[in-house]
């Protein structure tokens, strides 16, 4: 268990790349050093045989660096992320960048279109289905398309992702912690909370890494629209990675205050329903319970005393998905809680009394 890290130390050479600033190139285009541009991409077709095309931004310096992906809506109705990448390509001063930004703000434009969390060809989800393969099914295809035209050219991966509908997410990152140029990315996003491991076969952070490319994943807030105290935290990460692979040189990496990577030392589970009915969550996302304490109670259309159903924090832990739909049947989720050691407790609850400080003198 790794809690409570220090403070990164910044960048260790400013810049992953020495060379002269390159071309960014894609079947079918490019953008020199220097060089912005918005692009439609062709990466299937409709059943009347028109282009489905995803939006791209690349911005290319007139000073060498990394190329850093961002990409968001792999799962169509997955907002969040999308709003994120669209500020960083459109309202951010790119002027003295060293490197180049590839931005993907919807992947998934088919189950963006009709607000759904897949494909709605077959009903596939296309962040099971990277890297692709020409030849194979639809969304393969589009995975194909999308992974050898601007992930592979990359040297680091943001994925941007919401928990999916019915719940929600405290902004945290997913990554291998194990793999150290992983490790660096990930710490240099500057989330409180860490959740260690390689993910699934087939997603976009999971390929993306194993083709040598450091992708995480930022998990925060729901499914179906913006919420701008996530966006805006997630545009403060994204400019700490900026600041740590050196492609804003002059700005700064952001230290969260404290930090836990949770992985297998740590208590985490999905705490589930064991009965179907309404329930009454007591806690939200983000929020500490303590072991013994009520995270909900679980009740039938009558409120029958006999049947209320209570269920206690089997630990005491942080909150980091919560159910937001109240309805559930057995075995449906309920909150994802891990644990978390004495000095990240402790680290927790005295930012949590600033906070509440700073509300009451405003």
């Amino acid at each position: 268990m790794s809690d409570v890290d220090e403070p990164p130390d910044g960048p260790d050479s400013g810049s992953d790349s020495d060379s002269a600033a390159d071309a960014f190139t894609y079947n079918g285009g490019r953008v020199d050093p220097g060089e912005s541009a918005n692009i439609r991409y062709g990466i299937s077709e409709t059943y009347l045989g028109d282009p489905v095309r995803i939006p791209v931004t690349v911005v290319n310096g007139e000073q060498p660096g990394p190329t850093v992906c961002l990409s968001a809506a792999a799962h169509g109705d997955e907002l969040n992320g999308i709003e994120v990448v669209r500020e960083v390509a459109h309202d951010w001063d790119h002027s003295e960048l060293h490197g180049t930004l590839v931005c993907l703000p919807v992947m998934n434009v088919p189950g963006f279109l009709a607000q759904e969390r897949y494909l709605p060809i077959y009903d596939r989800d296309l962040n099971r289905s990277f890297p692709g393969r020409e030849g194979s099914t639809s969304a393969r295809r589009m995975a194909y398309r999308i992974f050898t035209n601007f992930i592979e050219p990359c040297d680091l991966g943001i994925d941007f992702h919401t928990s999916t509908r019915g719940r929600t997410n405290m902004l945290h990152v997913r990554a291998n912690m194990e793999n150290q140029r992983v490790s660096r990315l990930a710490k240099a996003f500057s989330s409180n909370v860490i959740i260690a491991g390689e993910g699934p076969a087939g997603t976009l952070r999971y390929e993306a890494t194993q083709a040598g490319i450091p992708t995480i994943t930022v998990e925060m807030g729901e499914a179906h629209r913006f919420q701008r105290r996530l966006i805006d935290r997630a545009l403060t990460g994204v400019a700490s990675v900026l600041a740590e692979f050196g492609l804003h040189p002059d700005s700064s990496v952001h230290w969260p205050g404290w930090r836990t990577v949770i992985d297998d030392d740590n208590e985490k589970t999905w705490i589930r329903a064991d009965a179907g009915g309404i329930v009454d969550m007591k806690h939200g996302r983000s929020e500490l319970v303590r072991e013994g304490e009520v995270i909900c109670t679980i009740t039938n259309p009558f409120k029958e005393e006999d049947d209320i159903v209570t269920v206690e924090a089997p630990f005491t832990g942080l909150i980091v998905g919560v159910l937001e739909n109240p309805v559930v049947y057995p075995g449906n989720p309920l909150c994802h809680l891990v644990g978390l050691s004495p000095d990240t407790r402790t680290a927790l609850e005295r930012e949590r009394t600033t906070e509440s400080s700073r509300s009451e003198l405003r």
